[in-house]
């Protein structure tokens, strides 16, 4: 009988141990699509500049905006430096400059100022949720909502929820 409780409590510790390797943002990598799920329209470029948080600089020379998501203002012509603004195109720095990136462009593929609009992935990384992940974008679509609309409002939610990026540090600003 106390082998069969020794051989028990040794299944279930293994289990556990195995369980706990698996838990991190479960509920996240449920929700976002897999490189090897996603479309089979996935465009190579090359960052050589980040121009703010959602926007860089393709070694082709054309400017890619990332779709469904806003960051706070940097460089825009018309309007000051807005709150959190400098950490996310820090982030957004961080994460892409100088990297190949995969590009599932939108539809439309271009935005009213001619940048090409897409989700970017670097390997298995969605770029534009991490970004909405800590709080340095929320999600807009501009009324062209993206196939992973839903996807980043669940993201979003978990942010604010959390009180990430600049859902806790611009709470007069919002």
């Amino acid at each position: 009988m106390k082998k069969i409780l020794f051989i028990l409590l040794i299944l279930i510790l293994i289990g556990c141990s195995a369980e706990e390797n698996h838990t991190t943002d479960t509920w996240i990598s449920i929700k976002e699509p897999k490189l090897e799920n996603r479309s089979l329209n996935l465009i190579q470029y090359e960052v050589i500049r980040v121009i703010d948080g959602d926007t860089v600089e393709l070694k082709n020379g054309e400017r890619l905006r990332y779709n469904d998501i806003d960051t706070p203002e940097t460089v825009h012509p018309s309007k000051p430096i807005e709150c959190y603004g400098p950490q996310a195109s820090a982030k957004n720095k961080e994460l892409v400059e100088g990297e190949i990136i995969l590009v599932e462009l939108g539809n439309p593929t271009k935005d009213r100022y001619g940048r090409l609009l897409g989700y970017v992935y670097i390997e298995d990384l969605f770029v534009n949720a991490e970004l909405v992940r800590g709080g340095y974008a929320e999600v807009n679509s501009y009324g062209n909502p993206g196939s992973k609309l839903s996807n980043l409002l669940d993201i979003e939610k978990n942010a604010k929820k959390r009180m990430k990026g600049l859902w806790g540090a611009c709470l007069n600003s919002r």
